[in-house]
């Protein structure tokens, strides 16, 4: 195969162009079928009338971007199937979700996460957690438009600014006019075209290897198979401590504080819905990350003998996917661009839910506590916000570019942002003698050691003796390579917690480069710091002296585990009255019907 672009043909693009069409149409007919009727919290919520089917498709589309779509097969690719333990985080971050989150934000009927922070906490802490999303969401918003249009357009020569502006225009169009159900409604449109999208290219190259088997071969002649890695070493990259540990973390700040997550669970009928939606959604993130690994494994077998990225026909690791598409399913007029529009249907999907979710933000803590204007306005501004942000979020696709490989720049994102917030918010609900000062010291804190790692990462990146990428060959190309691009070493015989630098002497202790830990583990860091901090400020400055609302804690009668745990001693001592009933003033089985109390006991 030549270095050269694959054109798509007139096929591929009608295809594409049919689902971005479909998306379109959603938005269409949530906005014709809301014509006479809806206020900005309906626009925003979906009038909270969601079912957790609906609900728990969109939680996982949302999630599967173009960079699950691209990224993560390349991970399996470099690095090993053993980033399937990411499913055990999965688990992990759902039921912290589900048991401490889930039920204070759903009694309190808050439209956006932050709006909690003031109530327990201060405004100040509030804004500082609305410009923390806002950052996160623009960046990572912009870098799931750009790289997947770089991508195609270095491998099939697709129009690079074509595909960023068709994917903003498309996703501002139905979050315009639809709000949040169109949102929802074209995720379980997306994620169907999604999953086709891998399941050509797992079914194609299945058929010319002749059965899975021989691609498992491959993959563990290759020492792709390596689940068997307990190294607890945090500067190794990929190991089952850092990928469950870190992966916990991350997602658990994901689920359990984001504002586009927090708000798709919020509009579920019950909170029964909202526990089902996202505990379904661990079925839909399994099946992702299957997917996930078994082509980066189907990757794998099609290269084992000539790496197109070490060979230089791709110039990054993400355009690996596309490149072995192009490669199988070229005489295949159709499926290229159904698996484009795969790619592309995540990058809708994800779009869509930050679009939607600063525009949440902004209507709930920008405008609505400073203007008071009817509901006919409010919704105006709310669907104009989401024409705004489309616009912003082309903008931002701009400054994707810069950030290098999408998978590590994704992760250091959520570090730096996700892992103070999750240690924030885990404080307000968890600990009731934590207050505004410590809160506020907390969240700083965090933040500073998450922008410290990421800076170490840029100035002293980890060595291969810590990521350890797997060999790569171009034994059996049978074209000229340039050998300077051969990064692979040999693995060390006992992991280093620091290198030095070449041709210096060893014994001086000043030569010595310390290196950053895993990038999984840097939401670990900021939210230990942002958890560790909150509690000593707290302490010191009379949180003990603090009386806090109950109803912005974690009571034990509003977790699963508790009601579980009661029905079976009830069932054991043989109790039978009201088993497994919440009791009725804890108020978790439905929101709270008017606005709640805008007073805190806690004061900055």
């Amino acid at each position: 195969m030549s270095g050269d672009a694959h054109l798509l043909v007139a096929a591929d693009y009608v295809v594409f162009a049919a689902v971005l069409l479909l998306s379109a149409a959603v938005g269409f007919y949530y906005a014709w079928r809301s014509r006479k009727q809806g206020t900005s919290r309906d626009f925003l919520t979906g009038g909270r009338k969601l079912n957790a089917l609906a609900v728990s498709m969109s939680l996982t589309a949302s999630y599967m971007s173009s960079v699950t779509v691209l990224s993560n097969p390349a991970e399996v690719y470099r690095y090993g199937a053993i980033f399937g333990y990411l499913s055990i985080s999965y688990v992990l971050a759902v039921v912290y979700t589900s048991e401490v989150f889930l039920p204070v934000f759903y009694r309190l009927a808050i439209n956006s996460t932050y709006e909690y922070l003031e109530l327990r906490f201060s405004r100040a802490t509030r804004l500082l957690g609305m410009v923390i999303f806002f950052f996160n969401a623009l960046l990572y918003t912009g870098l799931v438009i750009y790289a997947p249009a770089l991508a195609l357009n270095q491998v099939t020569g697709m129009n690079l600014w074509g595909g960023i502006i068709s994917t903003a225009t498309v996703c501002t169009l139905y979050c315009a006019l639809g709000g949040l159900k169109a949102v929802v409604w074209t995720d379980v449109v997306q994620i169907g075209i999604m999953f086709a999208g891998y399941m050509s290219v797992i079914i194609k190259c299945v058929i010319l290897k002749g059965g899975i088997s021989t691609i498992l071969s491959d993959a563990q002649e290759g020492g792709r198979i390596n689940f068997v890695d307990f190294d607890i070493n945090p500067l190794r990259r990929h190991t089952f401590w850092t990928l469950v540990i870190g992966g916990a973390f991350a997602w658990s700040s994901i689920y359990g504080t984001y504002q586009p997550q927090v708000q798709r669970y919020n509009s579920c009928k019950s909170i029964k819905h909202a526990r089902l939606a996202l505990f379904i959604n661990v079925l839909g993130l399994a099946c992702t990350l299957t997917s996930s690994v078994i082509s980066g494994l189907c990757l794998y077998s099609f290269y084992k003998n000539c790496d197109p990225w070490k060979a230089g026909q791709v110039s990054s690791p993400d355009q690996l996917l596309p490149y072995l598409v192009m490669d199988i399913l070229a005489d295949h007029q159709g499926l290229p661009g159904l698996f484009f529009a795969a790619v592309y249907s995540a990058s809708l999907s994800t779009v869509s839910t930050s679009i939607n979710g600063m525009a949440a933000v902004t209507m709930e803590d920008l405008i609505k506590p400073r203007i008071k204007l009817a509901e006919k306005k409010l919704l105006l501004i709310s669907k104009g916000l989401s024409l705004f942000f489309g616009i912003v979020c082309v903008a931002m696709a701009g400054l994707a570019s810069l950030m290098g490989h999408m998978m590590q720049a994704v992760s250091i994102i959520w570090g730096v942002t996700g892992g103070p917030l999750l240690g924030l918010f885990s404080l307000g609900v968890l600990c009731p003698f934590v207050n505004s000062k410590g809160g506020l010291c907390g969240l700083v804190t965090g933040l500073a050691a998450g922008v410290s790692v990421s800076i170490i990462e840029m100035i002293s990146p980890s060595p291969p003796e810590m990521t350890r990428p797997l060999s790569l060959s171009t034994k059996g190309c049978n074209f000229t390579t340039d050998g300077s691009l051969n990064w692979t070493t040999p693995l060390p015989t006992e992991p280093s917690l620091f290198t030095t630098t070449p041709g210096q002497n060893t014994d001086d202790i000043h030569v010595v480069q310390w290196h950053s830990p895993s990038y999984l583990y840097f939401v670990v860091i900021g939210g230990l710091t942002s958890v560790i901090v909150g509690i000593i400020i707290s302490l010191l400055t009379g949180g003990l002296r603090e009386t806090v609302d109950p109803r912005l804690m974690l009571m034990k009668e509003d977790t699963l585990s508790y009601h579980l745990f009661k029905r079976v001693k009830d069932g054991v001592m043989g109790g039978t009255d009201n088993v497994g009933q919440p009791n009725k003033e804890d108020g978790i089985n439905k929101p709270a019907v008017g606005k709640f109390d805008n007073t805190r006991v806690s004061s900055f």
